[in-house]
């Protein structure tokens, strides 16, 4: 059996957190389809026509860059094939036998978009462009993403798509790569060229991280049927917000107006500590009665002001021991307007050993009244 403890957030904490005085009003981008995004949960505070899949263009080489670091170390050498070298559109002008490392074939996808870099890594992942696109859709369904990918670079191709919720969710996980966002914060790079007396320079296109305070990535993408497109994040203050908006011509200024409009009501609120004490469990035959509990991981969301949120913490009745430290003891998850945010496991912060046989006697004997004085 299992006991469920409900922790109320307190208003006034609320209010502290918040920097935004009104409710979040209601607003329009011009874009297509557009998402904003809590970096910590997944969760869309703002949305509009998120969910219908459109051409991404370039935005897609989020996913390129998501499985090649997932399947190769940064080191790897790269080998332009013919296929590769003669991609047309937005190029890092690779001939063919070229060899970069993966790295800079990276630098190549993110920075310049080069289409032919694209092709080249998913050569090198998975021997060709029909396999690789294989790989990014599993990829994709197992984040819950509603996309479709035909190629590794964003150029146009019957049923290539997907939605803004979708292209949010991809770049929220690539986010937590720690190479990737390096990657993509990167405003300008120098990676050699085979064929030139000069080496490459790359000048990032994502102009958020020059004009954007705390701008962290990550993508810009442009054909003529998908029109502008821009996945972007930025970071204050702890919470980290991702956007999306596509097909939009003032594709900056909307990306700006976005974030603006979440960090005025929007704060991140860390309601629960990972490795901070926040209960206790008993222990059945242990050397004490009890088991400390912590969070394994820190419990944390954006929040507004109209958001109604608590901690749900579901813990055991009871623990045998011994308990080791890290043991799971249960879960909390935090709650807000009826919906779960995130969860984490309730763990042991210590450990606990079984009371032998001879320590019980000594304690049950510790109970007996001394005997009267005669």
């Amino acid at each position: 059996m299992r006991r469920s403890v409900l922790a109320a957030a307190g208003a006034a904490l609320l209010i502290m957190l918040l920097r935004g005085g009104a409710l979040a009003e209601e607003m329009t981008i011009s874009a297509r389809a557009a998402v904003l995004m809590d970096g910590d949960t997944g969760r869309a505070l703002f949305a509009q026509n998120a969910d219908t899949r459109y051409p991404m263009a370039s935005t897609t080489k989020i996913m390129t860059a998501l499985l090649a670091l997932e399947r190769c170390s940064l080191d790897e050498i790269v080998t332009a094939s013919k296929n590769a070298s003669g991609v047309p559109g937005t190029s890092i002008y690779l001939g063919e036998g070229e060899q970069l490392t993966m790295r800079e074939m990276l630098l190549g996808l993110m920075l310049r978009s080069g289409n032919d870099a694209a092709v080249a890594i998913a050569e090198h992942v998975a021997g060709s462009v029909e396999a690789f696109a294989a790989l990014m859709n599993a990829r994709a369904a197992a984040l819950g993403a509603d996309a479709r990918f035909v190629t590794p670079n964003g150029l146009d191709a019957a049923g290539h798509g997907a939605s803004a919720r979708a292209m949010a969710l991809i770049a929220r996980e690539a986010l937590k790569n720690d190479a990737f966002r390096q990657i993509v914060s990167t405003q300008r790079a120098v990676i050699p060229w085979r064929d030139s007396e000069y080496s490459r320079v790359l000048v990032n296109k994502n102009r958020l991280l020059r004009e954007y305070e705390g701008a962290t990535g990550v993508k810009t993408g442009f054909t003529t049927p998908a029109g502008r497109c821009l996945v972007f994040s930025a970071e204050r203050e702890g919470m980290e917000l991702i956007g999306v908006v596509m097909n939009c011509g003032n594709w900056f200024q909307e990306a700006k107006r976005l974030l603006d409009w979440g960090f005025a009501h929007y704060a991140r609120c860390e309601a629960l500590a990972a490795g901070q004490a926040c209960g206790a469990v008993s222990v059945d035959g242990g050397v004490r009665e009890t088991a400390a509990v912590a969070p394994r991981e820190s419990l944390a969301a954006a929040l507004g002001e109209a958001d109604d949120w608590r901690v749900a913490m579901d813990l055991a009745l009871s623990a045998k021991a011994p308990v080791r430290r890290g043991d799971k003891l249960g879960t909390a998850r935090l709650v807000a307007n009826g919906e779960t945010l995130c969860e984490t496991d309730l763990i042991a912060c210590e450990d606990v050993a079984r009371l032998d046989f001879f320590e019980a006697l000594r304690r049950a004997a510790s109970r007996w009244p001394a005997p009267a004085a005669p």
